[in-house]
């Protein structure tokens, strides 16, 4: 095989960041792959495609987002054909694919990296939620949390893959806060078995019921590198409109 016909077939994996927010939350997580399966087919990037008689674009992305969420920092890899630059100019990438995208989807960072980095699927740990809730128990939240802290153990009733399961969902609240006067901040594992923002209102509420989930975002997802918490791309420092500004900062 010559030389420009294996750079031809060459493949190149890059980290595309975004963050998904205002009204584009109401989008599912199929719908928003397909806006960026078209994004980048009008932005002319060089996505590669699998083999067989449906290839698709090769396009991988991280835990799915519930519809209705919004995010600072969601994760999308992609496998080219071509090199978009060593590093990669995130600002020219940025003005190809804007066109492409509907508003609330804004591209934050992107970088290359290495064959055989595990899917993003299999290797976030960790995430973290800004939770607004709702309801008559608000009053006592900071309460609530204190006892779900304080716990050794919290059982919850809940469906996975249409079967109800009884779980104790404590091991995977790692941390809790409260952020405002009908909001926290959590960070819940997303392994062996992950926690829901939902299913965490449930356990501030489990005796009383008088909790609801209200306005949710995911600030960060966590990787966990030889025991150090880091993001699967990090935010870069000219990130400083105000929601970026804060994902830096938490």
């Amino acid at each position: 095989m010559s030389a420009a016909v294996e750079r031809a077939t060459a493949r190149h994996r890059y980290r595309i960041r975004f963050s998904k927010l205002g009204k584009i939350r109401f989008t599912s997580h199929r719908d928003v792959a397909r806006l960026w399966e078209r994004a980048l087919r009008r932005a002319t990037v060089p996505v590669a495609y699998s083999e067989g008689f449906s290839p698709h674009p090769k396009l991988s992305f991280g835990l799915a987002l519930s519809t209705g969420h919004e995010s600072l920092g969601e994760y999308l890899d992609v496998d080219v054909t071509e090199s978009l630059g060593d590093p990669v100019d995130v600002g020219a990438l940025i003005t190809r694919l804007d066109p492409g995208l509907p508003i609330g989807l804004d591209v934050q960072a992107a970088a290359e990296i290495a064959p055989g980095t595990p899917s993003l699927q299999q290797s976030v740990v960790c995430c973290t939620w800004r939770i607004g809730i709702q309801g008559h128990g608000c009053r006592h939240l900071a309460e609530r949390v204190d006892d779900v802290l304080r716990a050794d153990a919290i059982v919850l009733t809940r469906e996975r893959k249409g079967q109800q399961v009884i779980d104790d969902v404590r091991p995977a609240i790692v941390a809790l806060d409260i952020s405002g006067d009908a909001e926290v901040t959590a960070d819940l594992a997303t392994q062996p078995r992950g926690l829901r923002p939902s299913e965490l209102v449930a356990a501030l509420s489990r005796d009383t019921g008088d909790l609801e989930e209200d306005r949710v975002m995911r600030i960060h997802q966590w990787l966990s590198i030889d025991g150090a918490r880091e993001q699967p791309l990090p935010l870069p420092l000219d990130a400083t409109s105000a929601p970026h500004a804060e994902a830096r900062a938490s």
